[in-house]
């Protein structure tokens, strides 16, 4: 199949120009249309007065004999009585008169007798009707006037035909729809120049816009200013910016996830090749440099599954489909899956739970209990007691997992959350807070350590509690009675 051809677009200004310019050139062309009907009415009106005040004329010098059916028609008419009407040589007047039998009587006898029988209703007050003919093959404008004539000798009933070529009203017309489109072209080439100059100015922002970002080096995301941008723009450029900053902060991520990478594991890795080396020369016994191996591969891999975690988070954060998830239940699919842990230190552990609806990523909320549950496990001397407690508090889901540990120091307070901050915990990579952190700010909720005070051991700590608040979903809150129960792995 041949690749489809993209779709032909318009720019702003052409979209513009066209929405404002045919409009008007329709306009333009339907007036036109009528102005051109209504003057050819007007002219027509006009000179068939003419041809009406010449058949009157013509009436005014006819004379009878004899009464009604006996009645014989006599007409002198020069043609000079004509010549006043004939304005110039453009146009020519013919004139005939016959009786009501159609007999000539006098003027241009080849002028066609009027076709009809009778005369329509007419504007004027004399029996008068105006119709289209040919006379020797030109077009001709034909009135047809009913006239009585009446004398000493006679009474009797005329008609008179006057027919007058187009050539002037022609002409006339013509000359009324160039002047009318001369002034029209003139103000069509007006509007054109105006609604140019609007439309240049009114994109002169969306220019100066795209040309500063064509100007940008590659990697520049800074923020678009646009003070003289008019209303209509100010939307997109706000979300223009807001896309900038979230495109800034995925790039700042992916930098920062590569420096860090390649910084962490550096290290495990020179290890790795150091203990190798040694067990190739046997500085080691097999056995005791296969462990070495092993612990510095586990670290290593640790490290890398935290740091994808940590990068598969900012993914996350980025996308919109979230689902409704219960999250007692996705905290008591993660208890059952580190039950082996708890139950290699004989921990004692209890679980108290009521249903809770949160948006979020399935992903994101195993994570975050799964850290959290492992970090409570860590620090938990072995026989001690491990509790983890769900319940709602002002319309939010409140997480709560308290261990017996050591609790934590002032010194490391303020750096508890920063990524690859171990403190003085062996073996850890630094990464499980920083990552639940990452996942709470994602979800819109807030987290804490709060040391417990135990009153049995005066002022040091009783343990740790890691307190999660996350909004709960819209229209859910508490499903059922709380249901709390004892959980022995």
């Amino acid at each position: 199949m041949s690749p489809s051809r993209p779709a032909l677009r318009l720019s702003l200004r052409r979209y513009l120009l066209l929405g404002l310019l045919l409009p008007i050139g329709v306009y333009v062309l339907l007036n036109s249309l009528s102005l051109y009907f209504d003057t050819r009415d007007a002219v027509q009106t006009a000179y068939d007065r003419t041809l009406l005040a010449s058949a009157k004329s013509i009436g005014e010098l006819l004379t009878v004999e004899g009464y009604d059916a006996q009645a014989r028609l006599q007409a002198s008419v020069p043609h000079a009585a004509l010549e006043a009407f004939e304005t110039d040589l453009r146009s020519r007047m013919y004139y005939r008169v016959s009786d009501m039998n159609g007999e000539w009587v006098s003027g241009f006898e080849a002028l066609p007798p009027w076709p009809g029988k009778g005369l329509p209703p007419s504007p004027y007050s004399a029996l008068v009707h105006f119709y289209d003919d040919f006379y020797r093959g030109d077009p001709v404008r034909v009135a047809v006037l009913l006239q009585p004539v009446v004398s000493e000798h006679g009474r009797g009933m005329a008609m008179v035909q006057v027919a007058e070529t187009l050539g002037l009203r022609q002409t006339l017309v013509g000359d009324i729809m160039i002047a009318s489109l001369l002034r029209q072209g003139v103000l069509v080439a007006m509007v054109i120049v105006i609604v140019i100059a609007v439309v240049q100015r009114a994109t002169r922002p969306v220019r100066r816009i795209s040309a500063e970002l064509q100007q940008r080096p590659e990697g520049e995301l800074t923020r678009i200013s646009a003070p003289d941008a008019p209303r209509e723009l100010l939307p997109l450029i706000d979300a223009t910016n807001q896309l900038m900053g979230r495109l800034q902060n995925l790039l700042d991520h992916q930098k920062r996830f590569v420096r860090d990478t390649s910084h962490q594991l550096r290290t495990p890795l020179a290890v790795l090749k150091v203990q190798v080396q040694s067990a190739l020369r046997g500085d080691v016994d097999p056995q005791t440099a296969l462990l070495e191996i092993n612990a510095t591969v586990e670290r290593a891999t640790q490290l890398a599954n935290q740091m994808l975690a940590l990068a598969k988070v900012e993914q996350l954060r980025q996308q919109t489909d979230t689902l409704p998830l219960d999250l007692a239940e996705v905290v008591r699919e993660v208890a059952l899956d580190l039950s082996p842990l708890v139950a290699e230190r004989n921990l004692d552990f209890e679980l108290q739970d009521q249903p809770m609806t949160v948006l979020a990523h399935a992903w994101m909320l195993r994570e975050l209990v799964r850290n959290l549950l492992h970090n409570a496990i860590r620090h938990s001397p072995a026989g001690g007691r491990l509790q983890i407690t769900l319940q709602v508090e002002d319309d939010q889901a409140v997480l709560t997992v308290s261990d017996q540990g050591p609790g934590i120091a002032s010194t490391q307070r303020e750096r508890l959350f920063q990524p690859f901050w171990t403190g003085d915990v062996p073996g850890s990579s630094g990464l499980g807070l920083t990552i639940c952190q990452e996942i709470v700010r994602a979800l819109g909720g807030r987290i804490a350590l709060i040391n417990r005070q135990d009153p049995e051991m005066g002022d040091h700590a009783g343990g740790l509690d890691a307190c999660v608040r996350l909004p709960l979903a819209p229209a859910a809150g508490p499903r059922g009675e709380s249901d709390q129960g004892k959980i022995t792995p």
